[in-house]
């Protein structure tokens, strides 16, 4: 387990602590997420990209609408987390099996849905401190030394966040 800072986050050397609205969507999030799944498709290049993004294919309860929704992940003891407060996440449901693709190949996943205030705060902490990109998307802030801010945490599961712990198949 990693450790997690109890300072307010401080992105720029003059700016305030990270506050307000969480992760966002880009504006060209449909492009990109179609660049990147066929990315994620091709043979060769699914080794690289795959490094850190899978594809989760979701099946909306209310619509019965299929998405592919490509994720960063980080590996923690045989599984992937992924964290997210979009509401495609809000579809999975712990025992309920789900498609994902890793590394060109798709395959089913078991799933465990954290959503409890500690349980996301520390896998969160987890993938923070494993992957920065992702800390940055959810506005969490990292000291010197990579640790994460115990508000920002706690501010990203008020915003919704959750935790997805993917295990292939």
């Amino acid at each position: 387990m990693h450790p997690v800072s109890s300072e307010p986050s401080n992105p720029s050397p003059d700016g305030p602590p990270t506050s307000g609205a969480r992760a966002q969507t880009l504006a060209l999030q449909g492009l990109v997420n179609r660049i990147v799944r066929g990315l994620l498709r091709t043979p060769l290049l699914c080794r690289v990209v795959g490094n850190r993004l899978i594809t989760v294919y979701v099946v909306g309860r209310k619509s019965g609408r299929h998405y592919a929704v490509p994720v960063a992940y980080t590996r923690q003891d045989g599984t992937l987390l992924v964290g997210t407060s979009f509401a495609w996440g809000r579809n999975l449901r712990t025992g309920e099996p789900v498609d994902i693709r890793l590394r060109g190949k798709r395959r089913p996943a078991d799933v465990e849905v954290l959503v409890d205030e500690d349980g996301v705060v520390e896998q969160y902490a987890v993938m923070a401190s494993d992957n920065h990109n992702f800390a940055k998307f959810n506005q969490i802030g990292l000291d010197k030394a990579g640790v994460p801010s115990r508000p920002d945490l706690h501010l990203a599961w008020a915003a919704g966040g959750r935790v997805l712990r993917l295990t292939p198949r």
